[in-house]
């Protein structure tokens, strides 16, 4: 990849998600974009104090007037599925994996072949899109240096990961081109309900088991077990999980689904179902980065169909730098009383509450987010966060520090003075329900109350001097809105060698009781 020239802008594969019935099938197929051109009107509060219309265009449309994308329908033809030799195919196009044509009376069988066709379908697909972008001399890009972008939707990405995983369903070659992969709201680690839990093997239906957790170890070339959410044969942080929160809006089978997946979902997918991870190059487990949207599954509330979607898949296909924030704990202490009987060895057990959100410069919404309110916040115990035996030492255990967020951002779109990136970070610690030996200690509780808030202001900026060419300044908001002053501790990251990502520290240092102390460690990467 070297000697691409266009590099990051490389062909994008949509993948279109499940269709259950027949029906669902057919209007599927009789969109030639399968619902990845549907937009949304909406409205938000603008600064006026009047609530005003705002327009998401779709993603297809964005990325072909913002990043010069092209598709490949010409006269009504298909350039990518048909034989057109004298239709030259640029390399910026984008590319709509119709895989349901097959399952649809209009076009083929009317029977829907398994997740493992598709699969092999998508293998074809990405070689066949290979041959007729390097036939175009004008792209200017060789076989061996030729890639692609997979983006997807909801099964679209078990297709996806089925065709990168399981080398019985694939080449070498085709899965050598991809570049990266970015999903919308796909069970990962299969599909849960309130009654059923899992969705059982035998449920034929719409192919439903297809989200069967034995099931998908089968097609993902998976051990059977309870986590099939594992990337393998390919570097799992170069999958993005978009992540939905907003289980209410959604409507199929009116409002069934929404109640059967429970309220910490999109209507559909489980949160806790909708990451991944995997073995890094150096064996040691990777988590995806992932962003939390209060968005549903689909329909016009949809993930997909949505500016916080948008950005982050944008970010993450053409970004320069990633930015990961993990909150690193130290102690939290207890209020006056229960410290008291935490050192009697009573049993003390307390629970957290942690909000984070994200915003970037110069854009109106939130790149993440995770709130109580919306069944996403990040909960952890007392004992999780330091494990042990009361009245001994506890130190923490830094495999459950909270991982708040992963950012993408892109230099050449920086502030014009200084270069920089930046992000808000939004971070509460919200007050923990507190038992001893079993009963609810409510003295002085007030719901909703805060322990720890805290809005954090990162900025890197380039500097040749500095090592791994960034400088790392922070600030507070209610201080000095909109600026950071001070400046990180750094240190490098991974195998001590700077240029490949750094590590910044800001402390965490409260007084009060109950109080957090640690620091919110900043981790910043080179992107490509």
């Amino acid at each position: 990849m070297k000697n691409n020239p266009h590099h990051p802008y490389h062909p994008i594969i949509y993948v279109r998600g499940f269709a259950a019935t027949q029906s669902e099938i057919e209007a599927a197929v009789a969109d030639p974009y399968m619902g990845f051109n549907i937009g949304s009107t909406k409205t938000r509060l603008a600064w006026t104090g009047q609530v005003k219309r705002f327009h998401f265009e779709s993603p297809l449309v964005r990325l072909m007037g913002e990043h010069g994308y092209r598709d490949v329908f010409v006269d009504g033809n298909d350039l990518v599925a048909g034989d057109f030799a004298d239709q030259p195919i640029p390399y910026q196009s984008i590319i709509v994996y119709r895989y349901y044509d097959e399952a649809s009376n209009d076009f083929g069988s009317g029977e829907t072949p398994p997740i493992e066709h598709f699969a092999r379908g998508l293998n074809k697909l990405i070689l066949r899109l290979q041959d007729k972008v390097c036939a175009n001399k004008r792209n200017n890009v060789s076989p061996e240096d030729f890639r692609v972008h997979l983006v997807a939707h909801s099964m679209g990405g078990l297709v996806c990961r089925a065709f990168l995983q399981n080398k019985g369903l694939g080449t070498e070659k085709a899965r050598a081109a991809v570049d990266k992969l970015f999903t919308y709201a796909t069970p990962h680690n299969g599909i849960d309900m309130r009654i059923v839990r899992n969705v059982p093997g035998w449920l034929s239906f719409g192919d439903a088991n297809n989200f069967n957790r034995e099931r998908m170890a089968n097609y993902l070339d998976l051990p059977k077990g309870d986590d099939v959410s594992i990337v393998k044969h390919f570097p799992p942080e170069r999958v993005f999980n978009l992540i939905g929160t907003n289980s209410r809006d959604y409507s199929v089978l009116r409002g069934a689904s929404s109640w059967a997946a429970g309220d910490a979902s999109d209507g559909l997918v489980r949160i806790e179902n909708a990451t991944t991870h995997g073995p890094g190059a150096d064996g040691r487990d990777v988590t995806s980065p992932r962003a939390f949207v209060h968005r549903s599954h689909s329909g016009h509330y949809g993930i997909v169909n949505s500016e916080e979607g948008y950005q982050n898949l944008t970010r993450f296909l053409f970004g320069k730098l990633r930015i990961d924030g993990i909150l690193d704990i130290d102690n939290i202490t207890f209020p006056a009383e229960l410290d008291k009987y935490h050192e009697e060895n009573r049993a003390v057990r307390a629970s957290y509450q942690i909000e984070s959100a994200v915003s970037v410069r110069k854009y109106p919404w939130q790149i993440t987010r995770r709130e109580i309110r919306e069944n996403s916040a990040i909960f952890r115990t007392y004992d999780q966060l330091f494990p042990g035996q009361p009245g001994t030492k506890r130190p923490p255990d830094r495999s459950m520090s909270p991982h708040l967020f992963s950012v993408f951002l892109d230099p050449e779109k920086s502030c014009k003075a200084s270069k920089s990136v930046s992000l808000l970070c939004d971070l509460k610690l919200l007050t923990p329900d507190y038992e001893v030996d079993g009963v609810l200690f409510l003295k002085r509780h007030y719901e909703g109350g805060v322990i720890y808030q805290r809005q954090i202001l990162v900025e890197a900026i380039p500097d040749t001097n500095a090592a791994g060419g960034w400088r790392i300044k922070y600030g507070d908001q209610e201080n000095n809105p909109g600026k950071a002053t001070l400046v990180a501790e750094s240190r490098p990251l991974g195998d001590g060698d700077p240029a490949s990502g750094l590590v910044f520290s800001i402390p965490i240092q409260q007084k009060s009781r109950p109080g957090l102390h640690g620091a919110l460690r900043v981790e910043v990467r080179p992107w490509s």
